[in-house]
């Protein structure tokens, strides 16, 4: 058993995730084994969702299978949440991974640093919402209110907790008057519909659809959510086993990936296209060309990482409890191989 397996296997219970991860479709062994053929299995992880659109092009495109036609047998499975994705990588089996900065940092933490981020993917891709009828109209207006977010600790609860915080405004487990409530963004549309929540902090295509949805309304937009929008999405992840013995691999992955976004950036509408019809193959039902269109502009889809978004990430994740400590920047991320 290799170290990085003795960590996890000895630090984490994650039985009951490592199932949902199987259910999710993964089928390859654990330890990145060659194949009978002699190649190398290349197993990555993605979510049908916009802002791992790098991922979806190359899917789609079959980029790394053509680059390694001769080499490697590249596998592609999709998840719905990110601790069920950093529990594949935790079993050894996902290789690399495309998945949000928070969970990233909370995989990172508890590996004890042998889940590195290598690559940004997107940026912002956020909004604040607020119900028409909610009697907000300033981030001060929600004390007292509800607000939902798609999952406690991730990317976007992190950012409504920042905001709260330069408000003075508290949340009722820390003894405050907001009530932050984490639903699937399916429901959160109906909770705004209803009026079970006044508020959501969702990402896109979400915050599109819930606005064109008619009951509610931005408050804050993309670049206004967190640094001016200068903040990761979704990040690349990759195992330190993986690194270790497959630096090259993961080289050209970075380069393909590079390829991507470039691909992306200067043919958008035929890159919202693929991205639209990988989302349907996984999901069975297609954005609408207008919403996609609108979330698109929401974000940017850029390589560059920016480390200091996401040591404040960590550092806001430790103040709530949501990691037990602040890793160190060099710890963090492995981004020697581009640099």
């Amino acid at each position: 058993m290799n170290k990085f397996l003795k960590k996890i296997l000895t630090g984490i219970a994650f039985t009951s995730i490592c199932l949902s991860a199987a259910a999710c479709g993964s089928k390859a062994d654990s330890g990145n084994a060659s194949s009978g053929s002699g190649q190398t299995d290349v197993r990555i992880a993605y979510f049908p969702n916009i802002t791992h659109t790098q991922a979806l092009v190359m899917k789609n495109r079959k980029t790394l299978e053509e680059k390694w036609k001769d080499t490697c047998n590249v596998s592609w499975t999709s998840f719905n949440a990110g601790p069920a994705e950093m529990e594949a990588i935790f079993a050894g089996e996902i290789d690399l991974g495309y998945i949000g900065p928070v969970p990233a940092l909370s995989a990172n933490v508890k590996s004890e640093g042998d889940v590195k981020i290598i690559s940004n993917t997107t940026n912002a891709g956020a909004v604040l919402l607020k119900r028409k009828v909610s009697g907000i109209s300033s981030l001060s207006d929600l004390a007292g209110k509800k607000i939902a977010v798609p999952q406690m600790g991730n990317t976007q609860h992190l950012c409504l907790l920042n905001l709260l915080s330069e408000q003075g405004l508290k949340t009722v487990d820390a003894g405050g008057d907001v009530t932050i409530n984490a639903s699937s963004n399916a429901d959160i549309l109906n909770l705004i519909d209803n009026g079970s929540v006044d508020a959501a902090l969702v990402p896109e295509p979400w915050g599109t659809t819930i606005e064109n949805n008619g009951n509610a309304e931005i408050l804050l937009d993309h670049k206004e959510v967190f640094l001016d929008g200068n903040y990761p999405t979704a990040v690349v992840v990759a195992s330190q086993d993986f690194l270790e013995k497959h630096p090259d691999l993961v080289r050209e992955f970075l380069d393909a990936h590079e390829e991507a976004t470039l691909f992306i950036n200067e043919n958008i509408e035929e890159a919202r296209s693929i991205v639209n019809t990988e989302i349907k193959e996984t999901t069975g039902k297609a954005l609408d060309e207008e919403v996609i269109k609108n979330a698109f502009s929401r974000m940017t889809v850029d390589t560059s990482l920016n480390k200091e978004a996401i040591m404040k990430f960590a550092q806001i994740s430790k103040a709530e409890g949501f990691i037990s400590k602040v890793p160190e920047e060099k710890d963090v991320f492995a981004t020697e191989l581009r640099e």
